[in-house]
C-alpha cells in the first residue's frame, strides 16, 4: 500500500472548481447531453429528462446561457415556441461528456430494479 504523501496538499485548480460549479449541479449533465444531439424545444427537452420539473429545467438552461453554453431561441409561430441549442463552447463538451460515459459503463454499478434511478447516471451522450 502506498503511503500518503507528507505535506500540504496541492490546491484545487481553478478551472476544476469552475466546471464542477456549473456541472456539479444536478441535472445539467443531462441537459448538455441531451442537447448534444440537436436543438430541442421546451416542452421536449422536459420529456427526454424523466423527473426534472419546468422551473428546474428552467432554472438550469438560464445558468447555462449565462455561462454561454446555450442559446435560446423563439421560433415565430402560431404556436410560439421556445427552443435551444448548444454554442460552439457548448459543443466542445462532447468528447469529455462522451469519456465520462465511458468511465460511467465501467465503474459505476446499474442500479437495481425497481429502485429510483439516477438520470445523471443513465444520461449518453451519444
Amino acid at each position: 500500500m502506498t503511503e500518503p504523501a507528507t505535506g500540504p496538499c496541492k490546491q484545487v485548480d481553478g478551472a476544476i472548481t469552475r466546471v464542477f460549479a456549473l456541472f456539479g449541479k444536478r441535472w445539467t449533465g443531462p441537459i448538455v447531453s441531451v442537447l448534444m444531439q440537436h436543438p430541442t424545444h421546451f416542452a421536449d427537452l422536459r420529456r427526454a429528462i424523466p423527473g426534472i420539473s419546468e422551473r428546474m429545467l428552467s432554472d438550469r438552461l438560464t445558468e447555462l446561457g449565462e455561462a454561454e453554453l446555450v442559446v435560446r431561441e423563439v421560433d415565430k409561430g402560431p404556436p410560439l415556441r421556445v427552443s435551444y441549442r448548444l454554442t460552439k463552447a457548448g459543443a466542445a463538451l462532447e468528447p469529455a461528456l462522451r469519456e465520462l460515459t465511458v468511465w460511467a459503463e465501467a465503474h459505476l454499478p446499474e442500479p437495481e430494479p425497481g429502485l429510483e434511478q439516477c438520470p445523471a447516471l443513465m444520461t449518453k451522450a451519444e
